[in-house]
């Protein structure tokens, strides 16, 4: 008889509509491979999971369609986009385009204000990868990713490298936790904030562009490149 999955914990702030705290867990099963690509799953039993009625759940992957992550089937739940590592690589180049210049030009100009409300999410993404939380490791990674993208100003670049994560597979983060690699570079977090607090420009994209290589190289099973 197999093991029933771990309840997924909602890692949204309560005043954060149900249906889009569910949107959040079901982008990070996704992402961490817990909801398998091209599997049928159901959607009563996510429900159970998350500890939630059918019906935001039901809405939160309506949503998740609409940005062509998943596929509803009538009357039998849904399936995960399947990706091919070409299609990967391709989502990891376009962020390095995008997220590594908005990098530079963030820290060429430090912020006033807003870096202490980062570094509390700092704190609560290295809480969820010391404890081993993946699902919330990567809800909160995404979240503090695309609340630093929100300094440079633009809204589309925060819309199109959320929609690039989403599409993202860190399949070997179970593998890796509890690692000194994983923590390791879970704490980068908190070193890029402080090297654009610090205004150190060319330091902080290269930090960037290391930690974004993790997504395809420790996070994915895959090796690191020197």
């Amino acid at each position: 008889m197999s093991t029933p999955p771990p309840t997924a914990e909602l890692v949204a702030p309560a005043y954060v509509p149900l249906r889009e705290q569910c949107g959040h867990a079901l982008r990070a099963l996704i992402v961490t491979g817990e909801l398998r690509a091209g599997e049928l799953h159901s959607i009563g039993s996510l429900a159970e999971r998350l500890r939630v009625s059918i019906t935001p759940v039901r809405e939160a992957l309506l949503d998740l369609m609409r940005e062509d992550l998943v596929e509803m089937v009538r009357n039998r739940g849904f399936r995960v986009a399947t990706l091919t590592d070409e299609d990967l690589d391709e989502l990891m180049e376009l962020r390095l385009m995008l997220e590594v210049p908005a990098i530079r030009r963030i820290a060429a100009h430090p912020p006033a204000q807003g870096l202490s409300e980062l570094r509390a999410v700092v704190e609560e993404t290295t809480a969820c990868a010391v404890a081993g939380d993946m699902v919330g490791f990567v809800a909160r990674d995404r979240d503090l990713h695309l609340a630093i993208l929100e300094l440079v100003g633009n809204h589309r670049l925060v819309r199109t490298v959320g929609l690039l994560r989403d599409q993202t597979r860190l399949y070997g983060l179970q593998q890796i936790t509890g690692s000194h690699e994983f923590l390791d570079s879970a704490a980068e977090h908190g070193q890029l904030l402080d090297l654009i607090e610090g205004g150190k420009a060319d330091e902080a994209a290269d930090l960037m562009r290391r930690h974004l290589e993790h997504t395809r190289g420790l996070w994915a099973g895959r090796g690191e490149r020197d």
